[in-house]
């Protein structure tokens, strides 16, 4: 299973995190209204899945979808955090995120 976000190929997005792997990445959370998907936060770690169980940003999310929450993650093993910041930026300047904002 992926989603295509911003011409990058991510894994998911997943109702829980159980199938995603706690290496580098960007993550992007996901609302799943009425077969349409909204991206409420993005963002990038190291390890992606303690990141996302950790979120200080969970309020957030839950205040901006009442429906299904999931995650989505383009694994960047290859990486820096500069490099996984620029394409969370990149995907921030592209779509409304209500969460996250910087």
């Amino acid at each position: 299973m992926s989603i295509n976000i911003n011409n990058y190929t991510f894994d998911g997005p997943y109702s829980s995190t159980d199938k995603i792997e706690d290496s580098s990445g960007i993550y992007a959370i996901i609302c799943k209204k009425s077969d349409k998907n909204y991206i409420i936060d993005v963002g990038e770690s190291a390890k992606v899945k303690y990141r996302v169980e950790n979120h200080d940003r969970k309020d957030c999310w839950n205040k901006n979808c009442r429906e299904k929450l999931t995650v989505a993650v383009y694994y960047t093993p290859n990486l820096h955090q500069s490099g996984r910041m620029e394409i969370e930026q990149e995907i921030r300047n592209k779509y409304d995120i209500p969460c996250g904002k910087v």
